[in-house]
């Protein structure tokens, strides 16, 4: 699915029309991974931020560049969780293993979105929704998602 997105509105709806569809997916062996991708300023947080909005999350989202993962409770879905993880320090997935990723990706009951994930693509299941952000210009961003 190819969205021009014109503005932080348009953005914001995508990401909710995303989480709905995403709350309706029968939960496979593995946990439900979003990896996203996109030069930095491109929209990755925004939208991730948007999409914990639409799960219930209440608490203010930012990016866990320093501590690399955050996890928030879901009330409003079959899934328990939302796994934050920001892969930009990361010189490989190796780095992730000591914060338990593994045992995280392998729970089906938790939601998990990655950003920078082309750094740590090795750890990713074959089935993952890939959310691709490209910065047109100021307010203008191309969504990719596959």
């Amino acid at each position: 699915m190819k969205i021009i997105s014109r503005n932080i509105k348009d953005t914001n709806e995508t990401a909710r029309n995303l989480a709905k569809k995403i709350i309706k997916i029968e939960q496979q062996g593995h946990a439900t991974i979003m990896a996203f991708e996109g030069e930095l300023g491109a929209g990755k947080t925004t939208f991730i931020k948007a999409f914990a909005r639409a799960l219930g999350i209440k608490t203010h989202i930012t990016s866990p560049t320093f501590v690399l993962l955050k996890a928030y409770k879901l009330k409003l879905t079959n899934y328990r969780h939302l796994i934050h993880v920001d892969a930009y320090r990361l010189k490989n997935y190796r780095d992730l293993l000591p914060l338990g990723i593994g045992g995280l990706m392998a729970d089906p009951k938790n939601i998990i979105v990655l950003e920078w994930s082309e750094r740590i693509k090795q750890i990713l299941p074959r089935k993952h929704i890939k959310i691709h952000i490209d910065h047109v210009n100021e307010t203008t961003r191309r969504i990719n998602i596959s």
